[in-house]
């Protein structure tokens, strides 16, 4: 009998803990440099996903490692002096996000934090050096910055912010920015992103069709690049807003509901990524 109970409570103790590490919700830092505008609905994003969050200054004492995984929403970090990005690339906090990252810790940068992910090499992150770069938009229309509303295709492997997504599953969210063409010197990169599954998403029409003409590609990003991730797909640069796109209310000619849509799945992912882990 005492060797039965030793038992049952030996199981009923493992099981405890097993479900307690699986309800334990992921703390993401998310990254504010001097300039950001996003944080605060990034955060909100975060927390609608499941997430605990807390929004981290670049100046911060913080451990960063103590945190899960990392954010680094859009702006103008820095005034986007010298180009966008290239400053707060700079900055000593992303040697410490680069090291977790190194550790296999979701990074995802947004817009701004996309251009900040490629000006330090993390992304594409084949080489110790910066690869490729987010140019002016070049359209037909108007220069520089442009904003309006996207359709963009899961057409990478399922990785840290595309676990949560069907294959070739369309996202519909917003594009705001002044520099978001993905280009590249190298004419052998593109197909080794492609060889590696680094390419996420791209831009297409309503009905999954990829074309790198405007307006379905609204920047003239080669390949009509959304976002790419590293080679291990725990980090990824995104040049559309998921996070200004998480509640029906917030989409165009959608119910003014709090009901969530699928990019929320992008945050999801993120951390069914870090509790698998």
């Amino acid at each position: 009998m005492g060797q039965k109970f030793s038992i049952l409570c030996s199981q009923s103790s493992t099981k405890s803990k097993s479900t307690s590490a699986k309800m334990k919700k992921p703390n993401i830092a998310v990254m504010y440099f001097p300039g950001n505008n996003c944080e605060t609905e990034t955060l909100k994003a975060v927390k609608a996903a499941g997430m605990n969050g807390m929004i981290v200054r670049w100046n911060t004492k913080l451990n960063l490692s103590e945190f899960d995984g990392y954010i680094i929403p859009g702006g103008w970090a820095y005034e986007d002096r010298i180009r966008a990005g290239a400053i707060a690339a700079k900055d000593p906090v992303m040697n410490a996000i680069r090291k977790e990252a190194g550790k296999g810790k979701p990074v995802l940068g947004i817009c701004n934090g996309a251009q900040v992910l490629i000006e330090t090499g993390l992304v594409p992150g084949l080489k110790d050096k910066v690869e490729m770069a987010l140019a002016p938009n070049i359209n037909p229309f108007i220069s520089g910055y442009y904003n309006t509303w996207v359709r963009v295709k899961n057409v990478g492997r399922k990785g840290a912010f595309t676990n949560a997504l069907g294959k070739d599953e369309v996202l519909h969210l917003p594009i705001a920015h002044g520099e978001g063409r993905f280009v590249t010197r190298d004419k052998s990169l593109i197909k080794t992103l492609e060889k590696n599954n680094q390419i996420i998403f791209q831009y297409c029409d309503e009905n999954g069709k990829v074309s790198d003409k405007f307006p379905i590609t609204p920047n003239g990003s080669t390949m009509a690049i959304a976002a790419i991730s590293n080679k291990k797909g725990n980090v990824m640069a995104i040049m559309p807003h998921p996070e200004r796109a998480i509640f029906e209310r917030q989409v165009p000619y959608s119910a003014k509901t709090d009901k969530k849509t699928d990019n929320i799945r992008i945050f999801e992912s993120m951390k069914n990524y870090i509790l698998k882990k």
